[in-house]
């Protein structure tokens, strides 16, 4: 399907008929936490070991600080770092240690999809309906997540990452504009363009760069947390589910094309791609730096791991992305 098919008066029609048409319930078993995270096994994770060519490494996250692009949408705001203890106090103060040892402590206060994170399982419902077929109220309540919290991932997400720069195949400078819809031709394409190292297969974890962050370094936050932004297209849900990727991260805040390629709708993508097909999403990914590297040599494949924090019943994770190649 192309984004000239679809009736942009029926967003319900068509999650509905994508939805199903997609569907991975009771693929992994009843009981299922991990969704697509079981595509990527010990033997994908010990192939893609074998990538790291030059050792370098690459983190792939925004810093957390106050100096962040929340501006307060759902209760979204920057971290806020705070000191207990300082040099100050060790200084000035008897902090109350023998010996004269001094010491510094500190706490962060911070919404955990303020900045570079992973979507969870738990985060998107669809009419009421969480993954694999459970009822949300079963799933996520006050309490937290307690069937699909992000703590069941913890220590699966490291495998084969594959860069996917439709920024520079196809924008003006690297950049895509804002309202971009990324196409799954253009993915196909800038697959094409780069090589083999480029092809993308089960258990991979895809990031695709649009440029958008590099766009907001340069010219301020903006809208760059909720307001408009290049991003995949409704339309890609048939790939998403047939190349049987374990995750996908993009250097936005919201993955999917903004504003929504329907009339009157709120991340249709995302109403199919978590709680039918189980797959994680990433938001918010600083991906220049390893885009660069990649297009100096023409290799765009490496070793990724991206563990969130294992937050007993969260829906979503911070995480420090680290790619070697």
């Amino acid at each position: 399907m192309s984004p000239d098919e679809l009736d942009r008066t029926d967003p319900e029609g068509a999650i509905a008929a994508t939805a199903k048409r997609v569907s991975n319930w009771g693929r992994f078993g009843a009981d299922d936490v991990r969704g697509t995270m079981n595509y990527l096994d010990a033997q994908k994770r010990r192939a893609a070991a074998a990538l790291v060519r030059t050792g370098l490494s690459f983190s792939l996250s925004q810093r957390f600080d106050m100096d962040g692009p929340q501006k307060g949408w759902r209760r979204r705001t920057n971290p806020v770092h705070t000191m207990l203890d300082t040099g100050v106090d060790a200084v000035h103060t008897d902090q109350g240690f023998p010996h004269g040892i001094g010491g510094a402590d500190d706490v962060i206060a911070m919404p955990l999809q303020c900045s570079t994170q992973w979507d969870g399982l738990g985060h998107i419902f669809d009419h009421g309906m969480a993954w694999n077929g459970r009822p949300a109220d079963k799933v996520v309540t006050s309490l937290g997540d307690h069937v699909t919290g992000i703590e069941t991932v913890a220590d699966v997400i490291a495998g084969r990452g594959v860069l996917l720069d439709v920024g520079r195949e196809f924008g003006d400078g690297g950049e895509l504009p804002d309202g971009f819809a990324i196409t799954t031709e253009h993915l196909e394409r800038t697959i094409e363009r780069q090589g083999s190292s480029a092809a993308v297969g089960r258990g991979d974890i895809v990031l695709v760069r649009t440029g958008q962050l590099t766009r907001a370094r340069r010219e301020g936050w903006g809208d760059y947390a909720g307001g408009p932004a290049p991003g995949l297209s409704f339309t890609t849900a048939d790939w998403l589910h047939g190349s049987e990727i374990a995750a996908i991260a993009t250097d936005t805040w919201g993955f999917e094309v903004r504003p929504n390629e329907f009339d009157h709708a709120f991340q249709p993508l995302h109403q199919v791609v978590i709680p039918h097909i189980g797959l994680f999403v990433g938001e918010m990914w600083d991906l220049d730096t390893l885009a660069a590297a990649c297009a100096a040599d023409g290799v765009y494949d490496f070793f990724l791991t991206a563990a969130p924090l294992p937050v007993t019943g969260a829906v979503g994770s911070p995480v420090n992305p680290v790619a070697v190649r």
